[in-house]
């Protein structure tokens, strides 16, 4: 499928369909455009269904034409009927190692067992590296111990994708659940040695779940987080002036509505800050791209991408300054594929 959006001078195609390469469904979209241009679009590869657990396996494509085009689908990570996902990728600087933390689960037990304390496994973390531009992966490298504290039950990388901050720290974004689940957590895991190691920073609490991070002009942190409140149908923000260390307390804004899903936030270089999510307090639909030219204090510009259903998003940026927007979208679910939308920053001016 090859949509034309002339108006916007949005091009979109499809990168993961339902039911193709031996997938029932793909979800939960992660995008990273490396250092030498290529585009890397993660997805969950899930077997025999929609669920979030079972037999679920991290998959991905390539394209060396800013997405224009595709290679055909690899597998970076398969434990045969267990979970495997959550990707959040984010290259070094440096070195140009990509680095890509990961979460696993036994196949059979379910998030709700996992947060009472009751299932048979638990939630651990992994990461994995590329050093050839994403063509090849390192086995996935267990993290757990040095990144998940003790009480915790959940806990999940992204989904979406890492920063590295002008000084060179790498920042994850991450949420949790304590035993119960009675309180969610979004925080930052952090490495300052080029990805060799890794810690956790301060929690933002107790409502707040899967969340993105951006570095402002002057240095800060912003975290943009998916709410649980179901009473307050608005994205939560909080501040970090130390790198992660600690933030201040959560605030909703109020231009940024979400029907209670995972979202995108992106620095582009010329434009400013970029948002995507669907775009409406009542359901999962009417996936828009936000700008805004100070820092996240206004959204004052914004584009409908698909007015049906969709869900989750990755932003990216090319080298020349393209939009990229990775995002679950369907006409009856927003499950049925992925796709990658293509477009200018032109196409964000008031």
């Amino acid at each position: 499928m090859i949509l034309l959006a002339l108006a916007l001078q949005v091009a979109t195609g499809d990168v993961f369909v339902a039911g193709e390469s031996g997938y029932h469904t793909y979800r939960i979209p992660a995008l990273l455009v490396t250092s030498k241009g290529t585009v890397l679009a993660f997805a969950e590869g899930r077997k025999k269904g929609t669920s979030d657990t079972g037999d679920i396996d991290l998959v991905l494509k390539r394209s060396a034409d800013g997405g224009k085009t595709w290679g055909s689908i690899e597998v970076v990570w398969d434990d045969g009927e267990n979970t495997c996902g959550n990707p959040c990728p984010v290259q070094d600087r440096a070195t140009g190692t990509i680095w890509l933390p990961l979460t696993h689960n036994l196949g059979k037990d379910h998030e709700r067992d996992i947060v009472a304390g009751t299932a048979k496994g638990t939630r651990t973390v992994w990461m994995s590296r590329s050093d050839d531009d994403g063509l090849t992966w390192a086995k996935p490298v267990e993290i757990t111990k040095d990144v998940k504290p003790a009480g915790w039950t959940w806990f999940a990388t992204g989904p979406g994708v890492g920063i590295q901050t002008r000084d060179g720290t790498l920042v994850v974004p991450c949420d949790s659940k304590n035993l119960g689940g009675k309180i969610g957590y979004s925080f930052v895991m952090t490495s300052s040695d080029g990805g060799r190691t890794w810690r956790t920073g301060g929690t933002v609490g107790d409502a707040w779940n899967e969340c993105q991070a951006a570095e402002l002009a002057d240095g800060s942190l912003l975290l943009n987080m998916r709410n649980h409140d179901r009473t307050k149908r608005q994205r939560g923000v909080a501040l970090s002036r130390d790198g992660g260390a600690t933030w201040t307390p959560a605030a909703p804004d109020p231009a940024l509505v979400e029907p209670v899903c995972q979202a995108s936030l992106f620095r582009h270089p010329s434009v400013g800050l970029l948002f995507s999510n669907p775009g409406t307090d009542k359901t999962r639909a009417r996936m828009t791209v936000r700008l805004s030219k100070d820092d996240g204090k206004t959204w004052p510009v914004s584009k409908v991408l698909h007015e049906g259903p969709s869900a989750y998003s990755c932003l990216g940026v090319l080298p020349d300054g393209t939009i990229l927007c990775l995002y679950e979208r369907g006409e009856k679910s927003p499950y049925e594929r992925i796709v990658l939308s293509r477009f200018g920053p032109d196409g964000l001016r008031p």
